[in-house]
């Protein structure tokens, strides 16, 4: 299914503004290899035998999905009418993704291709247990995507640096500060390998810290700080809930923002990264945070409808009821 771009039926003026702001996303881009197993794991593995491990498991079928944080929230962004740019590194099998993006609306003229890597590619086994095993080689993600800074414009530039080739995103948030450039800093699954001094530098000077309720846990443990300490280095962290909804914390206090129902839960994968481009419209289009955030609640309403990360599309008319049913869950805010 490819994006529609639904939400570009926008006026002159509003169109005119958001033009002005350049969106670029950092991040990986991969592949999604899903099988499932008709069976269960665990019937063909001997405790006593783990440490001589040795065993095939015969799968039904091979999905190929795109994937990568990048690419998924690049894809929301642009159903959500924006026009982001992807800054990330692909390997020589990328005529499949570069050609989707291409078609999508999204382009391609950052993404560096490295010819002696493969894409980034994740291979997931589940069986009938909704057990996982899951291979990831990062290929060409462990190049970093040499973005040049002094191309960009300070100004009119928000760049979101999501989990992808580790040197980038220690050392982009300090371009951007160096440029005057504004960042979203979004850590994600590369907390564990980041370290706490090249953490707290990354916060440090961000709009918006972006994580899940667990990832805040792990970075308050990882650096030893406070929500209050972590709040003095950035401007506003936005803490996601799963069907929970999500959270704004600010020097202000904390306010809560409703899950948007969906009309089925078919896969919460990728759920985040619509999220993020649903909150990254927002902001660019001038919202207030606590719009944004709803706008991110309703766009990862539809992803979840949907089997695979960049599968869901809307209608403009389908998201302004959703947005409207969850701003009246707050009472209209």
């Amino acid at each position: 299914m490819e994006a529609r771009n639904q939400r570009d039926d926008k006026g002159d003026g509003e169109e005119h503004r958001r033009d002005r702001v350049k969106i670029i996303v950092c991040g990986s881009l991969a592949y999604d290899r899903i099988m499932d197993f008709p069976g269960h794991f665990s019937d063909h593995i001997l405790p006593d035998k783990i440490h001589v491990l040795n065993v095939c498991f015969q799968i039904n079928d091979v999905k190929e999905k795109f994937g990568g944080t990048a690419g998924n929230i690049a894809y929301a962004l642009r159903l959500m009418g924006e026009k982001p740019e992807i800054s990330a590194s692909i390997g020589r099998d990328h005529h499949l993704y570069l050609e989707w993006l291409r078609r999508n609306g999204i382009s391609t003229r950052l993404i560096r291709i490295v010819e002696e890597e493969l894409t980034a590619c994740a291979y997931i086994t589940t069986d009938e247990a909704d057990n996982q095993i899951t291979g990831f080689n990062p290929g060409a993600m462990k190049f970093s995507s040499q973005l040049d800074f002094d191309t960009l414009d300070p100004q009119n530039t928000l760049l979101v640096i999501s989990p992808g080739n580790l040197g980038d995103m220690i050392d982009y948030p300090a371009k951007c500060r160096a440029h005057g450039i504004e960042y979203i800093f979004d850590p994600g699954q590369s907390l564990p390998m980041l370290d706490p001094k090249d953490l707290i530098r990354a916060i440090e000077g961000s709009k918006i810290l972006m994580c899940n309720d667990y990832e805040l846990d792990l970075i308050l443990t990882k650096t030893g700080s406070s929500r209050e300490d972590i709040l003095s280095l950035t401007r506003s962290v936005i803490v996601t809930l799963g069907d929970l909804g999500s959270e704004i914390l600010s020097e202000e206090g904390a306010k809560r923002i409703p899950v948007t129902r969906a009309k089925t839960v078919e896969d919460p994968t990728g759920a985040g990264d619509s999220y993020r481009g649903g909150l990254i419209s927002g902001l660019v289009q001038g919202k207030d945070m606590i719009e944004c955030a709803l706008m991110g609640s309703v766009c990862a309403s539809f992803s979840v409808e949907h089997y695979g990360t960049q599968e869901y599309t809307f209608t403009a008319e389908e998201f302004e009821e959703r947005l409207s049913d969850c701003a009246a869950c707050m009472g209209g805010a």
